[in-house]
């Protein structure tokens, strides 16, 4: 399949369906209608049109006030055009044009690839827009780095303007590829020449000790992630086990685990302990399972439960650790899925800090005393993080006092006396993410 043509295909089933990004891409991926030295071209066009969208209708929008009704498939055609011409230098734009239109061509009628062709036409006339001349600071940054306006106004007002700007500019970037070595089947160096064996270049993560950044090559064009050597995750998302600190004996709860990469990486750990891995959903379990399988190991115990019901399955008092890793708006890891910029409204800030606070209030009594309770999020917003903080330190928790100590050096100079620690996207190159540690008191 042409890989601009494919690159419609899933921006059209994500803008009609809802469908996620990441598993619109996967299942395309997976048809291996595209070739390998198209794959790279292809994630780029369907993230970085997703990711521009508002920008993109904004340039758009006035040169189809005079079309009544287009065909579905040509705004993304449009979008996805005008995201080359002025986000992908290395690609003419005779070339994105005439590609464009052997796409109207072939989806279309004749007259629908008269329109495309002249409404690119005069996108390059017109040229990039001055977005200097919009007097609103918010409505500027929205269009500009393309992010909704209630977000951009929510952002300024808890980390200001110039934060603010570099997180939206930030969240366009491509996301680095990183990978998390299971250190029961190599080392750090082993994996790093594993790979470079197999064609592919990388080097330990910045932030993650247990984590490696692909430079160049495909990690997924390997064995490695098959056998069990690599997994793919974010470094912020390696620092949660971190902050778990499971013993080898431990027995573990993970209460909203799927897809598992937190989960994996605290079994990883384990030897004559336990990791209880529940999700909401049966078919995610599958899935758990597999990540267990995959990476061979014996300790993982994986069942459908509501977190919010785990003390009608487990006493009291009966896991040496606990982990939330809360469902949440997922604010933080907009740079890997853009479309949760546009499917998350605000009241979502109203809404999943209730079912979060539902979950705590369940999972703590599980708790042993003496025992330890982490909290994570993928998100930025306080009321999803420091005010479920200071829930948790209500209910007969402290901060604990080992977290820091337990955590990466790259890290431990943004952990103060509260044992918790926020990233944004800007601070250090990762994914936005919260982490908070406790003890229970006993």
């Amino acid at each position: 399949m042409n890989v601009r043509d494919a690159a419609v295909t899933t921006l059209l089933k994500i803008g009609q369906g809802g469908a996620f990004s990441t598993i619109s891409v996967h299942q395309m991926l997976e048809k291996r209608a595209i070739s390998k030295a198209d794959v790279g071209l292809y994630t780029e066009l369907v993230y970085g049109t997703l990711s521009r969208e508002l920008t993109l209708d904004y340039i758009l929008n006035p040169l189809l006030a005079s079309q009544k009704k287009l065909d579905p498939f040509m705004r993304p055609l449009l979008r996805m055009s005008v995201y080359q011409l002025f986000y992908l230098d290395r690609i003419p734009d005779h070339a994105v044009i005439n590609e464009a239109v052997e796409i109207a061509k072939t989806r279309g009628k004749p007259h629908i690839a008269k329109v495309v062709n002249g409404v690119l036409r005069n996108v390059l006339r017109q040229g990039k827009p001055d977005f200097s001349t919009i007097p609103s600071t918010s409505k500027r940054i929205s269009i500009e780095t393309s992010h909704p306006e209630w977000l951009v106004e929510r952002w300024i007002e808890l980390f200001g303007e110039d934060e603010t700007l570099k997180i939206c500019q930030i969240n366009n970037e491509a996301a680095p590829v990183t990978v998390r070595v299971n250190r029961n089947k190599a080392t750090v160096e082993e994996a790093v020449e594993l790979l470079e064996a197999q064609g592919v270049v990388a080097k330990p993560a910045a932030v993650a000790q247990d984590g490696l950044e692909i430079i160049s090559g495909s990690v997924q064009q390997t064995d490695l992630l098959d056998r069990g050597y690599l997994s793919l995750q974010d470094e912020s998302s390696m620092l949660v086990a971190r902050a778990v600190g499971a013993e080898p004996s431990d027995h573990v709860l993970d209460s909203c685990a799927a897809p598992g990469g937190k989960a994996m990486h605290i079994a990883e750990g384990l030897t004559t302990g336990t990791l209880t891995a529940l999700d909401l959903h049966t078919h995610k379990i599958k899935l758990l399972k597999k990540q267990a399988e995959r990476l061979e190991l014996t300790t993982v115990e994986a069942e459908a439960l509501d977190a919010r019901k785990v003390g009608d399955r487990f006493d009291a008092a009966s896991f040496d650790r606990i982990l939330v890793d809360a469902p949440c708006s997922g604010l933080g890891v907009i740079r890997r899925k853009p479309d949760i910029k546009w499917t998350k409204q605000p009241e979502n800030l109203t809404q999943l800090p209730i079912i979060q606070r539902q979950i705590i209030e369940a999972v703590l009594p599980l708790v042993k005393r003496g025992g330890t309770f982490v909290y994570s999020t993928c998100t930025i917003d306080p009321v999803e993080n420091e005010q479920q903080t200071e829930f948790i330190l209500s209910q007969g928790f402290v901060f604990d006092e080992s977290f820091k100590g337990r955590m990466p050096e790259s890290v431990q100079p943004l952990i103060s006396e509260r044992a918790e620690l926020k990233l944004l996207p800007t601070t250090l190159g990762t994914d936005g993410f919260y982490i908070a540690a406790f003890k229970k008191q006993g």
